[in-house]
């Protein structure tokens, strides 16, 4: 599954509608958040205004990847615990032992390892621990190892909230993932290559292809790298284009020119009819260019259109638009967009009045 699809899943069934402030990027990223400060615009956003939407899709795949390692271990654990309730008689103690005491892994949003609580964080360093001690044994010609699941007791993964096909995990999906990231992202000259410090790069390779790793654990300080990364270059611009505007850089050069060509337009004609010294109905015509020109200029200026934001609209591509559902960003777009539109009617009105009432002067 891409980013994009991952990018396009509904959000979280429960977004903080109470949220009087605007959002975090940890809740964008965990689907908290509804349009247009959702995950998929913010998809968009680092695609095509950032141009670095590759960040945002290692993200994507290490979150996928550590839900894949909850899910296999959950299960794993449930049909041990069903299978062998005597933890003693698998032939290896040290696993069943990590295994037994992980507790339940309660399916929750993949997120930076500062923001983790402390029993979120030893839950995952006992996961990552039982997954290496896992690979050690899991040998095609050893026996040792924690009893593999059963098919009885697999269940079907549901790694995000797409609508995706579920399927089973196995220990092979995971190595396979944590391969995948690795190939994608991180080795020099990868399809999708990152830019992160040489140390960290070196550090997860060594990791995954010398000693076979493939625990979450693995890419902790890479995934936190690229978080911090998002949030101070990325994410503040983001706000200000979707919770400060509704409207992107395509659409904004856009108005820029036909705003300045609709003042153009009106002062010329403005001079031509004081000139011609026509009388003022004639002159009133004035009021169409300057208030399209006056409107489009601020537009541009505020990067808000002022009746969309009040109809309760937000482009997040060229000429498509998505409603306004975050609360808080509504009433912040709807605020504004009172401002923008009294500055636009004082102005177009200033520049109606003095080139309307304006004595006419025939040449």
């Amino acid at each position: 599954m891409t980013g994009h699809h991952r990018a396009t899943a509904t959000p979280s069934p429960q977004p903080d509608m109470m949220r009087n402030r605007l959002p975090t990027l940890f809740e964008v990223l965990s689907r908290r958040t509804l349009p247009p400060v959702d995950l998929f615009s913010f998809y968009i956003y680092m695609r095509d205004q950032q141009r670095s939407v590759d960040y945002l899709d290692f993200w994507l795949d290490v979150a996928q990847h550590m839900s894949l390692c909850r899910h296999y271990v959950r299960e794993l654990r449930r049909s041990v615990l069903v299978a062998t309730p005597d933890m003693e008689k698998t032939n290896s103690k040290r696993s069943s032992q990590i295994l037994e005491n992980i507790g339940e892994l309660e399916p929750r949003p993949a997120g930076p390892s500062m923001y983790a609580t402390e029993k979120e964080r030893d839950q995952d360093a006992q996961m990552s621990a039982f997954l290496r001690e896992d690979q050690i044994h899991d040998s095609p010609h050893s026996g040792s190892g924690v009893a593999r699941p059963s098919p009885q007791f697999s269940t079907p993964l549901d790694v995000t909230d797409s609508n995706s096909p579920s399927h089973t995990v196995a220990r092979q999906d995971i190595r396979a993932s944590a391969e995948k990231i690795l190939y994608t992202f991180l080795l020099p000259g990868a399809e999708r290559e990152i830019t992160l410090p040489g140390s960290i790069t070196q550090d997860v390779t060594t990791a995954i292809e010398d000693y076979g790793r493939d625990d979450p654990e693995v890419f902790d300080v890479a995934k936190d790298y690229v978080f911090q990364a998002m949030e101070r270059d990325a994410f503040p611009g983001f706000l200000r284009m979707k919770a400060l505007g509704n409207l992107i850089p395509p659409t904004l050069v856009m108005r820029l020119i036909v705003g300045l060509v609709s003042m153009f337009g009106a002062f010329w004609a403005a001079f031509i009819l004081i000139f011609l010294d026509k009388d003022r109905p004639t002159k009133c015509w004035l009021i169409l260019p300057f208030t399209v020109g006056v409107y489009f200029l601020s537009s541009y200026q505020y990067s808000l259109d002022p009746i969309m934001a009040l109809v309760g609209f937000s482009e997040y591509t060229p000429f498509n638009f998505s409603r306004i559902r975050e609360p808080y960003v509504r009433q912040l777009l709807a605020k504004r967009a009172m401002m923008v539109l009294a500055i636009t009617l004082l102005i177009d009105a200033a520049l109606c009045v003095l080139f309307i009432l304006v004595p006419g002067k025939r040449l």
